[in-house]
This record gives structure tokens, sequence and C-alpha cells, in this order.
């Protein structure tokens, strides 16, 4: 090929960074980014907290104008879905039968959802969170008729940040969580327990334990069976039980794949005319010394900024500091670092009552993650303890004003 073509695989918050990144670090080839959704990138995390609320409408969503992309030079196929990437001839087979050639390709491709595979998931008023169009037909429902009971499967952040919305709309919403807390995968016992004394303090019922056997209506949702027979009244069901990585297009066209698209620190896929980024990609963390695969705004960003330098033949190695957030009602939790393989826990403030205190995760005496609820002060603080990798006396945090080494 005469002339330098980049193709973006995906049109989330990565797909935006990293076709924008490539027009800032200098690129001056073609950039064509494909989406199978029909609408440009915008942002996905106020899905299930403003948007659903209704206090925030789509242009307030996207990451950029379709004017914006337009005065880049960024040609976007949306809509319109990827079938396979023949590495040899450096091709992407579409879909509708197009084919494109490209001098580069960059996966940006996020995740899917995890579907709910019992009788009855199939039912109207049954759905999964994910995308816009998801958002669309949950309030296309809740606003066809009188809507009361609501029914969220799974306790994870998307799951109880829906539950919040949807009590603050007037629903009556219960919550099952499989495990035996909330989660348990990703917290302390402390911060699990503050959730579930918010919720119960707003009216959500937590219910933990859970294991959801079918869902029963004719042609509509009206109930939930749990393991054991108990049946919960439902009109609406939302489905938030995780998600996974996309990798099946990476793996058919011979790339390696784990638990993600495998990426060196570079952004690279093992084949070099191949970039990854974004909730698709795994790759080795220096500081926690282990494969990482993070879901996560933050990192998508950081990462396609990386992945856009490595095209454009300016490489800088990225090593992501992982930060996440939750809002749920008047409360911000904030989040720095990884917390699996903590030897020490030290909480500052009481979880048991009111809505403010912070949780910091210590191994070997360094601090390697912190959860903030309602401390931004400390969470800025947190954050530079945790990149500065200095020891610390984690008996210190208990009285001090402010944390020091």
């Amino acid at each position: 090929m005469d002339k330098q073509h980049c193709i973006i695989l995906g049109g989330g918050h990565a797909g935006a960074q990293l076709a924008t990144s490539l027009r800032q670090q200098g690129w001056r080839g073609a950039i064509t980014m494909v989406s199978q959704e029909s609408v440009p990138p915008y942002q996905r995390p106020p899905l299930s907290k403003g948007y659903l609320a209704g206090e925030l409408g789509f242009d307030q969503l996207l990451i950029k104008s379709a004017q914006a992309y337009e005065t880049a030079d960024i040609q976007l196929k949306l809509g319109v879905r990827a079938e396979r990437i023949e590495r040899q001839s450096r091709q992407v087979h579409m879909a509708n039968g197009e084919v494109l050639r490209y001098t580069d390709l960059a996966l940006t491709l996020g995740a899917q959802v995890r579907r709910l595979r019992v009788p009855g998931s199939d039912l109207e008023g049954v759905f999964h969170l994910h995308t816009i169009a998801d958002l669309e037909r949950i309030k296309a429902h809740i606003a066809s008729g009188a809507k009361r009971n609501a029914v969220i499967i799974g306790g994870g952040y998307i799951g109880l940040e829906t539950a919040a919305v949807l009590s603050k709309l007037g629903m009556q919403v219960t919550v099952l969580e499989a495990m035996p807390r909330l989660l348990q995968r990703v917290t302390t016992a402390d911060v699990a327990g503050f959730y579930e004394r918010l919720h119960a303090e707003e009216g959500v019922t937590i219910l933990c334990n859970r294991t959801v056997n079918a869902l029963l209506g004719q042609r509509d949702v009206e109930a939930v069976v749990c393991e054991g027979g108990e049946t919960l009244r439902a009109d609406l069901v939302i489905v938030g039980i995780g998600v996974t990585p996309h990798t099946d297009l990476a793996a058919a066209a011979g790339l390696t794949t784990n638990h993600g698209i495998v990426v060196d620190e570079f952004a690279q896929t093992s084949d070099p005319r191949i970039v990854a980024a974004g909730d698709c990609t795994e790759f080795f963390s220096v500081k926690y010394g282990r494969m990482i695969h993070l879901q996560s705004v933050p990192n998508a960003m950081g990462q396609a900024a990386c992945a856009a330098a490595t095209l454009c033949g300016k490489p800088v190695a990225y090593q992501a500091q992982p930060w996440f957030w939750s809002d749920q009602y008047d409360v911000k939790l904030q989040m720095a670092g990884l917390s699996q393989g903590h030897d020490q826990v030290v909480v500052r403030g009481d979880h048991r009552t009111g809505r403010s205190f912070s949780v910091y995760y210590f191994a070997a005496g360094k601090l390697i993650a912190l959860d903030c609820v309602n401390q931004p002060k400390e969470f800025m603080q947190g954050k530079k303890m945790i990149a500065s990798e200095q020891v610390f006396n984690p008996s210190h945090l208990l009285n001090l004003e402010s944390p020091k080494p």
C-alpha cells in the first residue's frame, strides 16, 4: 500500500482516544474506526447513573462530536461488524461483505456482557446493561407502564449503581448476589458491609447467597425464582453478572490471547503491525509482578495513547496505576491500585455509621491499594503513596490528620 491506513476496530473510549492520539502524534495517513454500534463513541460509566436517571442526554455522553472526527479526517464506519482479520494480506473482512486493507491495525474491542442462561431469560422486561441501546430499551420499558418491582441480578458495582437509580425513580428494588456478600472478589467485608447498609437505608433489599434458577411470565417477566424455590415479584429484571473481554476475533487471527489480547508494554500484540488497548487486553505489570486485565476508563485511555505512540514510531512504555470509581446516591467511591495479595488492612473512619471513610491495603509495608468513600483528599494523597512504593508504618494512619511515611 502506498499510503498508511490505520483501521481501529471498536468504538469505545479506547478507540476514540487512539484515533485522536494518532493525529496528535503526527499520523498523516488515513484513519478508519469501525464500530458495531450505530452511534459515535460515548462515555459508558454514566449509562447506569445519570443517563438512566434522565439527568443526562445522549449528546452529553459523546466523547467527541461527529464534527470533531470529520475535522480530524477520521472516518467512522458505524453499525457494522468486523468478521475476520487476515494478517498476511492485511485485510479486515466485514459482515456486510466489505473488505478493508490496512497498513496498521488497532484492536479496541472492549468487552461483552455475560448472558444469563436460565429458563425465561428471553422474556420481555429482562435486560442486560452494557450499551446505549440497552439503556434505551430499559428506559422505554419503564416508561411503558406502572413498573414497580425491579430485580437486579448481580451485586457488583454496575448492579448497585443501577439499583440506586431505580430506587430514586420510585421502584421497589431487590439485588440478588450469588456470593456470600457483595463485592466479594474486589473489596473487603468492611466496604461490602457499608454498601449493604447504604442500600438498606435507601430502601433497597440486598439478598446474598441467591442463585437464580428461572424467570417466570407468559410474555412479560413477572417473577424471579431462586434456588430453593424463593420467588420474587418482578416486572423489570436487569442482569449485571460481569463481562468478558472480546478476544475471539484476535484469537481466530492467530494473535496470542489469554484472559485478554496479550500486549507488551508498548501495547503491541504478537503481530508487530497490530496494537490493542482497553478492556480487551491483558498485559504484564512490573509493579504487581503479574499479568493483569483492567476494565476501566483511565486504563483504556492511557493504553490507547500508548498504542498510538507506538504506531507513530514514538514508543513509550505504559505502566498503569489502576484507578476506578463508583457513584451511588450521595456517595462517591474512589479506588486506586489492586488489593490482591495484601497482608494488612487499615480503616480510617467508621464504615458502620455515616458515609465517609477510607480503607488502605498494605503488602510488606507498602501501600498497594485504597478505597476512599467521600474522601477525595485522602484519595489523591493515597495515589501518591502507592506510586512512591515507600515503606510506611500502617498504624500511623489511624491517628494522623494526613497519611505520612
